[in-house]
């Protein structure tokens, strides 16, 4: 079995450091990855803290990876040596049960295995290691293709904060003409911003900041609404189609829903650590809809990355050599990064 090197935390309170393992060998259906670039999530800081109660040490975090094929198994079809190909949040499921035979295989009956901190069945008793390592072995189904076109490092966030966004907006049939609103400008709400302006809505951006207007109109806001400005609030009660809440804080979604229409939706992909009180009265009175999303399943996933090609979508991202991680981490506590941390993997290697 191959050698790997990657990055890791043993402990809630140790600091991810050089961590040596081994990945398995092909078989008949893997891809081995070289892995060259990895983005930063949200998730896996809460995970490599435990903060979610569910850690398995050692943890290699790391679900958004874009790298070049070096291995195929006798059976894969779809990868050669020398493709680009990305793994995003899973590297397997039952792929049998009725909803992976209808491509949302995030919703595996049996569980979707993720792509790290989840039970390999690879291994006896062991758990699978991410991104944040120079390389990775997936079977092919849950193996991505990369459109040439696009920055790859700039690509990586959009296995995760890419389509966390794009997976409702497709679903809840957003078109030109909607009113859409995007609730937050961080890693997901960036990216929620792009895909809405780029299905033809018109977009307006939900901050707690007045500063980030200009870029929110850059990213593709048509407007920028003061959530904390009562008048600019009330000036949008009952006029949105669709709204998509980013937010990963305490916040109130009642206010947000009073601007639905009739009939609108609210959709969280934002995952606050504590449950948020919805008022009886801010559904009943519009017949509103209020759902959530999580991520996509392959399918959509691969369509998501083909969209982006199309239309030169991809992430704004800060680059990182790896050793910077633990500082990252402790800036994205802060929102301090803009907007999403990619890690430049030729630095494990150093």
């Amino acid at each position: 079995m191959p050698s790997a090197i990657a990055y890791a935390s043993k402990s809630p309170t140790d600091t991810l450091k050089p961590f040596n393992f081994e990945r398995r060998d092909p078989t008949a259906r893997d891809v081995e990855i070289e892995i060259l670039f990895c983005g930063v999530c949200h998730s896996d800081l809460h995970t490599a803290r435990n903060e979610w109660q569910n850690t398995v040490y050692p943890c290699v975090p790391g679900h958004e990876i874009v790298g070049r094929v070096t291995r195929v198994g006798s059976h894969v079809s779809k990868f050669k040596v020398g493709d680009l190909a990305a793994v995003g949040c899973m590297v397997d499921s039952c792929q049998e049960c009725p909803n992976c035979s209808q491509h949302m295989e995030q919703f595996c009956e049996k569980g979707a295995i993720f792509t790290y901190n989840a039970p390999d069945k690879h291994t006896d008793g062991g758990h699978t290691f991410g991104g944040y390592s120079n390389s990775v072995t997936v079977d092919e189904a849950f193996v991505l293709s990369v459109p040439e076109n696009l920055d790859l490092a700039a690509t990586a966030p959009l296995l995760c904060a890419g389509i966390t966004t794009y997976s409702p907006i497709k679903r809840w049939g957003i078109k030109k003409g909607d009113k859409v609103g995007v609730v937050g400008l961080g890693g997901l709400g960036h990216m929620a911003l792009k895909f809405a302006h780029a299905f033809g809505a018109k977009v307006v951006l939900f901050t707690t900041s007045p500063g980030k207007a200009d870029d929110a109109k850059r990213l593709g806001a048509d407007e920028v609404v003061i959530s904390k400005n009562e008048n600019e609030m009330n000036a949008h009660l009952g006029s949105f189609d669709f709204i998509i809440d980013c937010v990963s804080a305490e916040h109130d979604i009642n206010i947000y829903l009073n601007l639905l229409k009739i009939d609108g939706t609210l959709t969280l992909v934002g995952a606050p650590e504590k449950p948020l009180p919805v008022s009886s009265f801010s559904l009943i009175f519009g017949r509103k809809i209020l759902t959530g999303s999580l991520i996509g399943g392959i399918k959509e996933t691969q369509e998501m990355l083909d969209f982006c090609g199309e239309h030169n979508i991809t992430s704004d991202i800060e680059m990182i050599d790896i050793d910077y991680v633990n500082t990252a981490y402790d800036r994205l506590l802060k929102s301090d990064v803009k907007y999403r941390f990619v890690i430049d993997m030729k630095s494990l290697r150093k």
